[in-house]
């Protein structure tokens, strides 16, 4: 795959531990989802070390002194429906206060060409940065179709985080959205011909929430 300047690749051995679990046809739900969570966690230290701050005046046992905090509003959550809905509370569990927008996106099984059906974003600010989330990025069209609709309403600020992706999802994505940057745990061989990453890990939304 091509590099760009724009993607991120973890190379990280706890990570690779975690997702060779995540991906055992033998883990359950519950397991499942914890692991989701947990290697978001590990990926969001990375992808928000820039994160827009401010400098607030805290007052020790000892003296006042200057200190740096996250800005008001600098983070805004952006799971795609419905698995990106695991990866909402990694990225509480180092921003507790961060927004919660929805964006709703369904496959068509015969054209695998995305489809809106629900978008609610909170108000952003001018600091707002924006993480789109979906543990995985197979043919890259339901993440375009986010970024889009995330551009339509004003956000410029805009990060794209999947835990599992293939290289031609990140192709189509850099390609359609240059100035996003994409973080991913890890990169896999390809997709099948119904579209699946191999060897991936199934469909995430039915491991998350033990649907067929």
């Amino acid at each position: 795959m091509k590099e760009y300047p724009n993607v991120t690749i973890f190379d990280h051995p706890l990570i690779r531990h975690k997702v060779a679990i995540l991906r055992d046809k033998n883990t359950g739900m519950k397991e499942f989802r914890e692991l989701v969570e947990e290697i978001t966690t590990l990926m969001v230290y990375e992808a928000f070390k820039d994160v827009p701050t401010k400098k607030v005046m805290v007052e020790t046992p000892l003296e006042t002194c200057e200190q740096t905090m996250v800005a008001d509003g600098a983070v805004t959550i952006v799971p795609v429906l419905r698995a990106g809905l695991g990866m909402v509370n990694g990225v509480h569990t180092l921003f507790p206060t961060a927004r919660v927008g929805h964006i709703g996106m369904y496959r068509d099984e015969e054209t695998c060409e995305p489809h809106e059906y629900y978008c609610k974003l909170p108000n952003r600010s001018d600091n707002t940065v924006a993480i789109v989330l979906d543990p995985m990025l197979a043919t890259g069209g339901s993440a375009v179709a986010a970024i889009d609709l995330l551009k339509q309403k004003g956000y410029k600020n805009i990060r794209l985080m999947n835990i599992i992706a293939a290289p031609r999802g990140v192709e189509v994505v850099s390609k359609a959205h240059p100035d996003v940057k994409i973080y991913i745990s890890t990169l896999d061989r390809e997709l099948n011909e119904h579209s699946y990453i191999l060897p991936g890990l199934g469909d995430a939304g039915d491991r998350l929430f033990g649907t067929k």
